[in-house]
């Protein structure tokens, strides 16, 4: 599967920005999918993403401020972002794992977000 991200930008802090994950294929075909983000010297972390069990997983640096959403029929995850801080700042990146016939995992390109103080 390939995934094209995009909604990135610069945003003042305590602004909104929203992003888009599109998948090449049925998101009914992918077992997890969500999003990471790496900020300037920091490592890689989960931000947000669905499972295949059907749960939904924040970080608790971002619960109550982004949402995660999915729409089926265009094959996208949204990650709404609101009250966002200087510390939101990276890029984010799509990613998505199936898990059969073997597990793979899928990174789009990232898109990057700026958040300005």
């Amino acid at each position: 599967v390939q995934l094209q991200a995009s909604g990135g930008g610069l945003v003042q802090a305590g602004g909104s920005l929203r992003l888009s994950c599109a998948a090449s294929e049925s998101i009914f075909s992918i077992d997890d999918m969500g999003w990471y983000r790496q900020g300037p010297g920091k490592e890689r972390e989960l931000v947000a993403g669905f499972t295949s069990a059907g749960s939904t997983n924040y970080a608790d640096s971002v619960k109550g401020r982004f949402t995660i959403s999915r729409d089926n029929a265009k094959n996208t995850v949204y990650l709404q972002m609101s009250s966002v801080k200087p510390e939101d700042t990276g890029v984010y990146l799509c990613y998505a794992i199936i898990v059969n016939p073997v597990t793979s995992y899928h990174w789009g390109q990232g898109t990057q977000v700026t958040v300005s103080s």
